[in-house]
């Protein structure tokens, strides 16, 4: 309920500050890291972890991702109950256009979406990803159908956002597979 709040309040400041109405300029932020992890992971222990890639760790992520490569440094949540991994989140910052934005990716044990919450988004308020658009990921794994006009339709008016977005989704999804050693017999 008050991830559901808090989403309507952004929403009403972002279309107030894109009328013209609202008094002073509005970095979007719908929740907080706690927050989102809160609403996927309910009453799971969340643990944050920094994760350090290899270069070779990296170099496997950007070619699997077909996406910019990763920073080296990985900020990922891992979400337990009664010692078992039930799911884990990742941090992805990014560029859209000139300004940044961050996501946090929500994955199932398996490694495929459960949510994408926006928790900082700096670009013009009009350029937000809508959260229906947003929800298209999930269910999804890494694929090559996992590409804007394929299995994710594109936002009409801000096709660098949906571009930085499925960018960041594909790089989450394969900085997992990584590091779980998924595809490399381990």
């Amino acid at each position: 309920m008050q991830g559901a709040l808090t989403r309507g309040l952004l929403t009403l400041g972002v279309g107030l500050a894109a009328s013209g109405l609202w008094p002073w300029p509005v970095a979007a932020q719908a929740l907080s890291r706690e927050e989102a992890l809160a609403a996927v992971y309910g009453d799971a222990e969340v643990r944050a972890e920094r994760v350090f890639l290899t270069p070779d760790q990296m170099q496997r992520v950007e070619s699997r991702a077909g996406a910019d490569p990763p920073s080296p440094l990985v900020a990922r949540y891992v979400a337990t109950e009664n010692g078992q991994a039930v799911g884990r989140a990742y941090v992805d910052t990014h560029t859209v256009r000139t300004k940044r934005e961050s996501l946090l990716i929500s994955l199932d044990a398996q490694g495929r979406v459960l949510r994408i919450d926006v928790t900082a988004f700096l670009e013009p308020p009009e350029y937000l990803a809508p959260e229906a658009w947003l929800d298209q990921y999930r269910g999804h794994g890494l694929g090559d159908d996992l590409a804007v006009d394929r299995a994710i339709r594109p936002i009409a008016g801000a096709t660098l956002t949906a571009r930085a977005a499925n960018s960041a989704v594909r790089r989450t999804l394969a900085i997992d597979e990584v590091l779980r050693g998924v595809g490399d017999g381990q």
